[in-house]
C-alpha cells in the first residue's frame, strides 16, 4: 500500500477544526513535499519525522513523499501534525496496519529520538474527535488535561511504544478518568472584612446575578479585598461551564490549567493595553476578558486605565464573545466575564476625606479624573456603590463580632442562582428583553414609581433594563416570585453613583 488517510485536529482559537492527514509514495527521486498551507513549523515536521521513524528503528521510505493537510485553505501550525504524519508515512509503506488508522485522530509533536510531546489546545481537540464518534490518541503530557472530557481517549509516550501496540494488535494506553469536581478554592474569605454592610450586600447581589459591579472609595476602605472575596461566593461551575474554562486555558497556557471547578479571576495591571485585554496578535490569541470566561474580570484603579482600553470592554459586556478579525481569518472568543472595577474619588483618593487629607485636587480635577470612565461603560454597570472609610475604632475592636462567612452567602447566592436556571435557564444579567419584560412584569403603581425615578436620575434604557435585572435579583435572594417596592428601591439605590460620575464627565 502506497496511501494512507489519517485525521487530526487544527487549532483555530478555541475550536479544533478536522484536517485530513493524506500520505503518498510514489516512485521518482526520493523527496518529501508538503502541500496544504503549512506554515513554517509544519514545514520543518518533515526533518523531526524522518529523524524520529529512524530512531525508532524503522525505515524512512527513499521514495517520493507527499503529504497533503487539507483542507487546504486551512492555515497549519506547530508540531501538532508530527505523529500523523509519521504514522501515515509507516502505514503508506506497509510498516504497521493501516486499517485501525481512520477510527482515531492523531496528536502529538514528535523529538528527534521519537517521543511525543505535549500540544496546545487539547481539550477542544478531544471534545471535537467525540462529535465525531471518534477517540483521540494523544501525547501522555495531556493525558489530565483530556480526562477532563470523560471521553474515551488514549495516550502513549513514544512512537516505537504507539506502533508496537499497532503492530501486535494490542489496545492502546486509555487515559485515566478524571477527578470530580470539587469545592474551588478560596483566598479570601468574607469573613475577613470588617464593617462595610452595603457594599456586602451589593457583592452579594452581584454574585447572584451575574452583574458587574463598581466599587468607588478612598484608598484602604476594603474595595480589593471585597473584590477579591466574590469568586468565593459565586455560584458553582456545572460541568459543561468547567470544561469550558478548561478548554480556553489549554489554548491559551498549555501545561498549567485553571484548577479544575474553580471561576477564573483575572486581575489585569492598568498598564495593559487594549490587545491584552481583548486578544489579538498576530496569531490571534485569547486576551484577560476570555480567560476570565464563567469568572470575574478585576479592573483596579479604573481611572487609570486608558480611556481607549477601556472602551474596548463596551461591546464583549453586551454579547459576551469577542470576534478578532485578521486578514487570514476571524477567531471567535467566549467573554461571558462579570465586570468588578475599583476606583478612587480622585488622583489622590480624599478629596472627600473628614481629615482634609487632600491638598492638590480640586473638583475640576478630580471630575477629570473620573471622567475617563466614559458614559456608556458606565451604563453597562449594574450596580455603582461608595464604600466610605470605617468608623473610628472598628478595625482595633476585637469584640466586633466577625461578618458572615463566604461559605454561608455562597449558599443564599446558589439557591438564588438555581431559582434563575428553573425559571429561565440563566443568569438574571444575561436576560434579554423579551424574557425580561415577563419574568419582571411590574405592576402600575411600580411601573409609576420607576418610570419617576427613571426622569429624576436620568437613566437610560439600557440602565432602566438593568435596574429591573438587579431587582429580580434581589427579589431572588429573598425568594419572592413577584418585584416589590423594597426591591426596585435598593436597585435604585445601586445607581446614584452614575449619577454623579455622568455629571462630572
Amino acid at each position: 500500500m502506497s496511501f494512507a488517510t489519517l485525521f487530526s485536529r487544527a487549532r483555530v482559537g478555541v475550536d479544533a477544526p478536522l484536517v485530513t492527514v493524506e500520505v503518498h509514495l510514489s516512485a521518482g527521486l526520493p523527496g518529501f513535499s508538503m502541500v496544504g498551507l503549512p506554515e513554517t513549523a509544519v514545514k520543518e515536521s518533515k526533518d523531526r519525522v524522518r529523524s524520529a521513524i529512524l530512531n525508532a528503528g524503522f525505515d524512512f521510505p527513499q521514495q517520493r513523499i507527499t503529504v497533503n493537510l487539507a483542507p487546504a485553505d486551512l492555515p497549519k501550525e506547530g508540531g501538532r501534525y508530527d505523529l500523523a504524519i509519521a504514522l501515515g508515512i509507516l502505514a503508506a509503506s506497509g510498516q504497521i496496519p493501516a486499517e485501525k488508522l481512520s477510527t482515531f485522530e492523531w496528536l502529538g509533536e514528535l523529538t528527534l529520538s521519537g517521543e511525543i510531546h505535549r500540544v496546545q489546545g487539547i481539550i477542544p481537540a478531544v471534545i471535537a474527535a467525540r462529535d465525531a464518534s471518534r477517540a483521540m490518541v494523544l501525547p501522555l503530557e495531556n493525558s489530565a488535561e483530556a480526562a477532563l472530557c470523560k471521553t474515551p481517549c488514549f495516550a502513549s509516550r513514544h512512537l516505537l511504544e504507539l506502533c508496537a501496540s499497532l503492530n501486535l494488535n494490542q489496545p492502546l494506553n486509555p487515559v485515566p478518568a478524571a477527578q470530580q469536581l470539587s469545592a474551588p478554592q478560596v483566598v479570601h474569605d468574607l469573613s475577613e472584612v470588617r464593617g462595610q454592610q452595603q457594599a456586602r450586600r451589593a457583592l452579594e447581589v452581584a454574585a447572584a446575578g451575574g452583574h458587574n459591579l463598581l466599587m468607588n472609595g478612598p484608598p484602604g476602605t476594603g474595595k480589593t479585598l471585597l473584590a477579591s472575596c466574590l469568586p468565593g461566593i459565586l455560584p458553582r461551575l456545572d460541568e459543561d461551564e468547567a470544561l469550558q474554562v478548561a478548554a480556553i486555558y489549554s489554548v491559551a497556557q498549555p501545561g498549567n490549567p485553571l484548577p479544575w471547578s474553580s471561576r477564573p479571576f483575572r486581575a489585569p495591571h492598568h498598564t495593559a493595553s487594549g490587545v491584552a485585554l481583548v486578544g489579538g496578535g498576530s496569531q490571534p490569541k485569547p486576551g484577560e476578558i476570555t480567560l476570565a470566561h464563567h469568572g470575574v474580570l478585576f479592573l483596579d484603579e479604573l481611572p487609570e486605565y486608558s480611556r481607549k482600553v477601556l472602551d474596548v470592554l463596551r461591546e464583549p459586556l453586551e454579547t459576551g464573545a469577542i470576534v478578532i478579525a485578521r486578514a487570514a481569518q476571524s477567531v471567535n472568543y467566549p467573554a461571558r466575564f462579570q465586570l468588578v472595577a475599583a476606583m478612587n474619588p480622585c488622583p489622590c483618593g480624599y478629596i472627600k476625606d473628614a481629615k482634609k487629607r487632600c491638598a492638590d485636587c480640586s473638583e475640576s480635577k478630580a471630575r477629570r479624573y473620573q471622567a475617563s470612565v466614559s458614559g456608556p461603560l458606565l451604563d453597562r454597570i449594574d450596580i455603582q456603590i461608595e464604600v466610605p472609610p470605617l468608623p473610628k475604632g472598628m478595625l482595633t475592636d476585637q469584640q466586633s463580632p466577625a461578618g458572615e462567612s463566604s461559605a454561608v452567602v455562597q449558599a443564599r447566592v446558589q439557591a438564588a442562582f438555581e431559582r434563575q436556571l428553573a425559571r429561565q435557564g440563566c443568569r438574571n444579567a444575561t436576560l434579554g428583553n423579551a424574557q425580561l419584560r415577563e419574568v419582571c412584569a411590574l405592576s402600575p403603581e411600580l411601573s409609576q414609581l420607576l418610570e419617576s425615578a427613571i426622569e429624576r436620575i436620568g437613566l437610560s434604557a439600557r440602565a432602566y433594563h438593568r435596574v429591573l435585572k438587579v431587582a429580580r435579583t434581589i427579589a431572588d435572594l429573598a425568594g419572592e416570585t413577584q418585584l416589590q417596592k423594597s426591591h426596585l428601591l435598593e436597585a435604585l439605590s445601586y445607581r446614584q453613583l452614575e449619577r454623579n460620575l455622568a455629571t462630572s464627565a
